[in-house]
């Protein structure tokens, strides 16, 4: 589509002061959403957001700097229709090359489409005491702006603290990078997340954790952030959101996609070749009018490449 080629060539070509600004606009977007309460029919509770269940729902994984990926997404999955949800699960950038450029297209894809596109905080992501490593981005940004390179930086890193932490769609699914957190009592938590970071693990544990089978409980990730957790803390989170399966991101996978927890867990990766393991990558694209899916099922419905 000549709109996505128009916005291909200004990622490749945007000057400093242009990069920034987009940044500046999707900070500003962001802030009057939460004082506001809602952006279009989405309602927006701090650090959460609440989908209705209706239209159709894109939902994007790990890009981690891989634009081929991204404008595949783009091209085959959003009709930029009133009644289609674009939401990406976070970690944009970071060993990936074109980590600015994936930035770039998917800040002015929410710039454009303020009500449609929705941005999660990855660990990638995360406040500087939980800032995932190697965090190579900074270095792409002074390679592309050079003397301006530290001003483009500190301008993601506010952006970094605006980022929705979660998503719900009503009756049917949580939305979120890493994974349930153990310690987790109320949906206003969540919410509150990143405010409540760090005397309350939240924030950390919903951008870092991993769900494993076969436990119960919660236990230190190797990961060095984070806990790893079992299917009774996912069936706590999906309790309390009213929901059927958790879909996040966070682990690369052979084919783009896994199922955890007996159907209650989907993982998306949607970045491929090294250096990651993943031979392919995958997207979800849901139709929400219908019943609420399992994670075996979900998994059927993506799209793989």
């Amino acid at each position: 589509m000549s709109r996505l080629s128009s916005l291909i060539e200004e990622a490749y070509t945007v000057s400093a002061d242009g990069f920034i600004e987009v940044v500046e606009n999707v900070i500003r977007l962001q802030r009057t959403a939460v004082e506001n309460g809602r952006i279009g029919d989405v309602v927006v509770e701090g650090d959460l957001i609440t989908i209705p269940k209706r239209g159709e729902l894109v939902v994007v994984g790990d890009l981690h700097g891989d634009l081929q990926s991204l404008l595949y997404i783009i091209e085959d999955g959003f009709s930029f229709k009133e009644d289609v949800k674009l939401v990406f699960l976070g970690d944009y950038g970071d060993r990936g090359v074109h980590s600015v450029e994936v930035y770039y297209v998917v800040l002015k894809l929410k710039e454009k489409y303020p009500e449609q596109v929705f941005l999660l905080r990855g660990n990638h992501e995360g406040p500087p005491d939980l800032l995932a490593s190697p965090h190579d981005l900074p270095l792409m940004i002074y390679k592309r702006f050079s003397r301006r390179g530290e001003e483009v930086y500190a301008a993601v890193r506010r952006l970094f603290d605006v980022f929705h932490v979660a998503a719900i769609v009503e009756g049917s699914y949580v939305l979120l990078h890493g994974g349930a957190p153990s310690t987790l009592t109320s949906l206003q938590e969540l919410s509150q997340a990143s405010r409540l970071h760090p005397s309350k693990s939240i924030l950390e544990e919903v951008l870092w954790n991993d769900p494993v089978d076969g436990v119960t409980g919660s236990y230190p990730s190797p990961r060095g952030a984070g806990r790893l957790f079992g299917s009774d803390i996912t069936s706590k989170l999906l309790g309390l959101a009213g929901a059927k399966t958790l879909i996040r991101g966070h682990e690369p996978c052979p084919e783009g996609v896994e199922v955890r927890h007996e159907g209650k867990v989907l993982t998306l990766f949607s970045r491929k070749g090294p250096p990651y393991m993943n031979l392919r990558a995958a997207y979800l694209k849901l139709n929400l009018d219908t019943e609420p899916l399992n994670a075996y099922e979900l998994a059927n419905r993506t799209t793989r490449f």
